[in-house]
């Protein structure tokens, strides 16, 4: 099975960035049949010793076999030698005999390193309720690690792809104490995309010297605001994992012991960043989107309460059809905000579309210009803003419209 080809998205960049070689890390990509025919499905990087791992995971109770076991793996040890990912069987609601695969994959891999099983972790992605057929997967590894170079980027951001229509990278340049330092991430995801703390797939490497406790909660922060404030379609998928590997094989630097070091500032921001980029490189290539769409909430009681907020605009059927037929339609906005659960002020709430004034103190502006709204709606880059008249809170999510093509697409997944 080749799986359908799918027209390449409206808002899809020209082309892929230019991703630079990160020290201490070898990856690269092979056909391993596990569903698919005629492609890459199989992603394998290799670390150089002392690289350490953080991740975050689903919040799905029905979380896959290896999402299990990457969360087990890190409970033991954030020492990381080996990532395997493979597309087309997401490994999922698979009982033992997908933990018994998953494993399996593991240790296969833990002989080609040389290292023990511990130290790899994995990601699988596609039909959910199949186990994956491990005999695929080890058969192909040997043929894979022979491969692996250090420049093979843009083959694994494409052997990890499902439903998407273009591969997705990012890379940064940055410095640690004035030392340069490179990070490197690539994503996947289309559907089934409302991340529970984490995305759908992404994986990002740097050479940085980094404590596993500080990646960690860089990771975790930078997941918040970035991955986990994204959706396509309002479901979270079992297999949501966003992993960071630090190799520590770059330029010496000044150590980094806490979070908020003052040298550790620009990488800081250079990560979250790259980290924003690849979520909305996601948004993107939601399955059928057309438009792209900023929603911004402010004046809400905390961060908190305003993210709820944009996430219910975001993820209602109403707006994004609306949305993806050119209806600036901001009552359906209003509805939205009205069953998020959290307060409002109905009599202080202002709406802007396009930058433009709506709606504010409870009714519509009076100078509200419908076409110009129309028309703003009628574009590929559409922003939202409501302000909730309650607080200070604020938080911007990204989401895209709703059309036709998304049925299309799911409508015929699996045949």
């Amino acid at each position: 099975m080749a799986g359908k080809a799918h027209p390449v998205s409206p808002l899809a960049p020209e082309g892929m960035p230019e991703l630079p070689p990160v020290a201490g890390v070898e990856l690269g990509a092979v056909e391993a049949g596990v569903r698919y025919k005629g492609r890459v499905d199989l992603m394998m990087m290799r670390f150089q010793p002392g690289t350490v791992a953080a991740g975050v995971f689903t919040n799905s109770k029905c979380a896959s076999a290896p999402v299990d076991w990457c969360r087990a793996m890190l409970e033991k040890s954030p020492n990381a030698r080996a990532l395997v990912v493979n597309a087309g069987n997401a490994n999922a609601f698979t009982g033992k005999a997908g933990a018994a695969a998953a494993k399996t994959v593991a240790v296969a891999a833990a002989k080609l390193v040389g290292c023990k099983a511990d130290a790899v972790f994995m990601a699988s992605t596609g039909v959910i309720g199949e186990v994956l057929p491990a005999e695929k997967v080890t058969a192909a590894l040997p043929r894979l690690a022979t491969t692996l170079k250090p420049e093979r980027w843009d083959e694994a951001a494409r052997a990890i792809m499902t439903t998407d229509t273009f591969p997705k990278a990012a890379v940064r340049r940055t410095d640690i104490d004035g030392k340069p330092v490179t990070i490197v991430g690539i994503a996947k995801g289309s559907g089934m995309i409302a991340p529970d703390m984490a995305t759908m797939l992404s994986f990002v490497a740097t050479d940085a010297t980094i404590p596993a406790d500080v990646l960690q909660a860089l990771l975790s922060r930078a997941a918040d605001r970035s991955f986990n404030s994204i959706t396509v379609d309002g479901d979270t998928s079992t297999s949501d994992t966003l992993m960071a590997f630090a190799t520590g094989k770059g330029v010496t630097h000044k150590p980094v012991v806490k979070l908020t070091d003052g040298h550790f500032r620009n990488f800081r921001t250079a990560f979250e960043d790259l980290l924003v980029e690849l979520a909305q490189l996601v948004v993107k290539d939601g399955e059928g989107a057309s438009k792209f769409v900023t929603i911004t909430v402010t004046g809400s009681q905390n961060a908190r309460t305003a993210r709820k907020i944009a996430l219910t605009i975001a993820n209602s059927p109403l707006v994004k059809t609306a949305i993806a037929g050119g209806d600036a339609n901001w009552g359906r906005i209003v509805m939205a905000v009205g069953k998020a659960g959290e307060k409002a002020d109905r009599d202080k709430i202002a709406i802007r579309m396009g930058g433009r004034l709506v709606a504010e103190k409870g009714a519509v502006h009076p100078q509200h210009d419908e076409a110009a709204a129309t028309e703003h709606f009628k574009g590929t880059d559409i922003l939202i803003e409501v302000d909730v008249g309650v607080g200070k809170g604020t938080a911007t999510v990204w989401t895209c419209d709703l059309t036709h093509g998304y049925i299309d697409i799911n409508a015929d997944y699996r045949s």
